[in-house]
């Protein structure tokens, strides 16, 4: 029994320096001056603050860039005017053979964020007129020049969070019959602008309300909006801004679809003197329409448009706007007849 405790003993005793080596040595206290990183928390773990998007599931696509063709069937011209000093105002009517003309487009994304998106655009439209007989009024020689429309635009979508959403369009456009740089003047200057403040209760349904600048009747006006993009299944959705346009959307997949709809399109061209005195014409057009179109290649996408061109203003005053003399010098009555336009668009993805 002795024996046994003298060899435990010595076993322990034998062992002792080798757990003394394997004992971990406590680190040497960090300098005053050094950072603890424990102290900062991991990033990747911060919870992202959700924004609303600007668009619903299945909304019709965006054209970045659009080219295309618009004209209209032949109709009559009837003008009234200009007021003789008998007071009474002599009507002339002439054929219009033609009135169309290019369209481009470009919009581009400026500054594109969760939490805000600039995107800046310009157009051109251009309207050929043919009349016969134009050399019967002076009017009709002014319009016979052309109509054409160069704008700049620019439109932000700011999201408070992932239900709130302001939107704010601005557009400054130069609208007259010039053919050149020398025919060029501030006179032909129009400024639009449209601020709605939305909610976004889902991905399948935007809305809100706001305020508008607009010459789209063919004259100033100060009117309520009402933004509306529902879609209600793959197939069926409106996309629409009232009063300016509203569509009924039919989708077949995801590489084409149906458009009904109206909208209202318009401005205030100058026509420089006329007769002897500066002329603005008073534009607006009422278009209910149906909108083909389809996909081509990747984001290539061509759109095919027929509808009714309903006449709601192409009156000339001696102002741009209404206020000051505010005088009618020219009363004109126009057909109604069908339209066509045809585009090529890159989309965005």
């Amino acid at each position: 029994m002795q024996l046994r405790s003298c060899l435990l003993a010595g076993l322990l005793l034998a062992a002792a320096p080798a757990l003394a080596q394997t004992t971990p040595t406590p680190p040497p206290a960090a300098p005053a001056d050094s950072l603890d990183f424990g102290e900062f928390g991991d990033a990747d773990a911060q919870a992202s603050r959700a924004y609303a998007t600007q668009k619903v599931l299945y909304l019709s696509p965006t054209k970045l860039i659009s080219v295309g063709y618009e004209t209209q069937t032949g109709f009559d011209l009837t003008a009234r005017g200009p007021q003789a000093a008998s007071g009474t105002a002599p009507e002339v009517t002439t054929p219009v053979n033609r009135f169309g003309g290019l369209r481009l487009g470009f919009n581009a994304p400026v500054i594109s964020r969760s939490s805000f998106i600039l995107n800046l655009g310009l157009t051109y439209w251009n309207t050929g007129v043919g009349l016969d007989n134009a050399e019967q009024r002076p009017l009709f020689t002014a319009l016979r020049r052309g109509l054409r429309s160069t704008g700049v635009n620019a439109t932000v979508f700011k999201p408070f969070d992932n239900k709130h959403f302001l939107l704010l369009q601005a557009n400054a456009d130069l609208n007259g019959n010039y053919r050149g740089f020398d025919d060029l003047s501030g006179e032909a200057l129009t400024y639009s602008g449209t601020a709605i403040y939305g909610w976004k209760p889902n991905d399948n349904f935007m809305w809100g309300l706001g305020l508008t600048r607009t010459y789209r009747a063919g004259q100033l006006l100060h009117i309520p909006v009402v933004f509306y993009n529902r879609t209600f299944s793959p197939r069926w959705g409106v996309e629409a801004v009232f009063p300016a346009r509203v569509n009924l959307r039919r989708s077949f997949g995801t590489s084409s679809l149906l458009m009904f709809g109206y909208e209202l399109e318009g401005n205030t061209y100058y026509l420089g003197p006329v007769g002897g005195q500066e002329l603005f014409l008073r534009r607006g057009e009422m278009k209910p329409r149906i909108t083909y179109e389809r996909q081509l290649a990747g984001f290539v996408w061509l759109s095919a448009q027929v509808g009714y061109r309903y006449n709601w203003r192409f009156d000339v005053y001696d102002s741009q706007n209404p206020g000051g003399s505010n005088r009618e010098v020219y009363t004109n009555t126009l057909g109604n007849p069908l339209y066509f336009n045809l585009s090529v668009n890159l989309v965005s993805p």
